[in-house]
């Protein structure tokens, strides 16, 4: 089986990329080559995937069972590639989100069929209307696209904080481990659903060349779910730090103006989520995750303090969180002096 990866060496797609070269597919990954050495097995074809007319002449006498593109964020992007691939291969595959899904629910129970639709945030009104165009072309010319819509999926690269900076997630880290308050929206009650991408892999792989996913939606997300103290308590014990929570209602933390909230939080991360995945279960009747949370936080964790690169200092953040610690201890105490 052959197979095209736009991107394939990123948080999501690293895993899928190893999993197909173990198990035989001959496989290209097709981007700028930043992290090729990372799945030494695959071929590489190294092009800015925007250069539509060089990508073309690179595949004129290509024809690919699958083709996924990773790195596809609004509708050109995806016109793009209909042009491209339109006639060239058997299965397109769209990464969507989960984050997509309406806000705020009509229902807790979110499936495939929940409608679209994010007044919160644009990164997924555009991931809405990437779904849209491909789903017209399915219609229009036949296009064969399946569209695959993640949740909070993380590698041992990366770690699902409640809220971070712009230098991602080591300042958090370092404050649990330095015993600081971190900032989680609400109560820290609401539950959250994460998946290690080593567990994503499998489902995603089950639904290459799978011709019931022709024409499909199909979420793929964990199935263990957690309450965001629970998320951010056992990362605190793979670094050896201490949790202390500084709740922030979500309302409060959109009126920051150094940081926009809104999208991360309102639009995804401070809804609970009950994701149904029965079609994903028929789909691939194989599909099993694995690793529990705990297990996958040590491993980011080990790989965070193991790798220097990784201890992204944010100062800035770090000023935040103290500043915004200070502000709810004295709301806490003026409350408690009502009445």
């Amino acid at each position: 089986m052959k197979a095209l990866f736009i991107g394939g060496t990123g948080v999501i797609s690293t895993a899928i990329s190893q999993l197909l070269v173990q198990q035989g597919w001959d496989l290209t990954l097709l981007n700028r080559g930043s992290r090729t050495g990372d799945v030494p097995k695959a071929n590489s074809l190294i092009l800015d995937v925007n250069d539509e007319q060089a990508v073309a002449k690179a595949i004129a006498e290509e024809h690919y069972d699958v083709v996924a593109d990773f790195i596809a964020f609004v509708p050109d992007q995806v016109k793009r590639d209909i042009r491209l691939f339109s006639g060239k291969t058997d299965q397109y595959i769209f990464i969507s989100s989960a984050s997509a899904y309406q806000k705020p629910l009509s229902h807790p129970v979110i499936r495939e069929s929940t409608p679209p639709s994010n007044p919160h945030w644009e990164y997924s009104r555009n991931k809405i209307a990437c779904e849209e165009a491909l789903m017209a072309a399915y219609r229009e010319t036949g296009f064969p696209v399946t569209i695959v819509r993640p949740s909070h999926t993380f590698s041992y690269r990366s770690i699902p904080v409640a809220i971070h900076g712009d230098r991602g997630a080591w300042q958090v880290l370092k404050r649990l481990m330095e015993g600081k308050p971190v900032p989680v929206p609400g109560d820290g009650s609401s539950l959250w659903a994460v998946m290690n991408s080593t567990d994503f892999a499998p489902a995603f792989v089950g639904l290459m060349g799978n011709v019931h996913a022709i024409g499909q939606a199909v979420q793929i997300t964990g199935e263990e779910l957690l309450t965001w103290n629970q998320i951010m308590q056992s990362i605190a014990r793979a670094v050896g730090g201490e949790y202390k929570p500084c709740y922030v209602p979500t309302t409060l933390l959109m009126q920051c103006k150094k940081y926009d909230f809104e999208g991360n939080l309102l639009g995804d991360k401070a809804n609970t989520v009950l994701f149904d995945n029965s079609l994903l279960h028929r789909l691939v009747p194989t599909f099993q995750a694995k690793k529990t949370f705990d297990q996958s936080a040590r491993e980011s964790a080990a790989y965070f303090l193991s790798h220097p690169e990784m201890q992204v200092e944010d100062p800035e953040f770090d000023a935040f969180c103290d500043q915004l610690a200070a502000i709810m201890d004295q709301a806490a105490q003026a409350v408690g002096q009502l009445g």
